[in-house]
């Protein structure tokens, strides 16, 4: 199955790319074909609703493909980022049938769980599958050490793994009724 991680900041010094990155790596130790696709490499201008640019294109194939797809974001001011917005606003039929999981990042001790919902809603609203499980990664800084790997792997790999086996049934299960139009 091919499942992209969606990186949705482009901040510079954003500890987001860290959780990406291990995000990443559990995905395909889970077995999942999987690359990031960050928002910094599909900004288009907010007004830009044609799909037509080149970067609008190469998201709409990528969606496309995916059997599944995992958010990374930080929450910034109990929500998600205005580019994250934008990148998700391009496309609607590619993202229709899909699972969708959700891993926040926040520098507080909440972790990003109003971005989450706030995320999800829009989700549903193109007809994405939220699954349940979703991994909180609060107090970000405190998290990856100076090489940005993860501090508390056996923890964190608990919790994504746990994520990924959900995303993986609802991958299975939609794919399947996809087929069936």
């Amino acid at each position: 199955m091919y499942v992209p991680v969606i990186l949705g900041t482009a901040r510079e010094g954003r500890e987001s790319g860290k959780v990406a990155r291990f995000v990443l790596g559990e995905a395909r130790k889970f077995g999942f074909e999987s690359e990031v696709l960050d928002v910094r490499d599909y900004g288009v201008p907010a007004t830009d609703r044609s799909g037509g640019s080149p970067a609008a294109k190469r998201l709409a194939e990528k969606v496309s493909r995916a059997d599944a797809l995992i958010f990374v974001s930080p929450e910034y001011n109990h929500g998600y980022p205005g580019e994250l917005k934008m990148m998700v606003d391009l496309l609607v039929e590619e993202y229709a049938g899909k699972p969708a999981a959700i891993c926040a990042v926040s520098s507080g001790a909440v972790g990003g769980a109003r971005m989450v919902e706030q995320l999800r809603l829009v989700l549903i609203q193109l007809r994405v599958v939220n699954v349940p499980e979703a991994v909180y990664f609060p107090e970000v800084g405190k998290l990856f050490d100076a090489d940005g790997e993860i501090i508390d792997r056996e923890s964190f790999s608990r919790r994504a793994n746990r994520m990924l086996a959900d995303l993986s049934w609802h991958a299975g299960a939609l794919k399947a009724a996809r087929g069936k139009k």
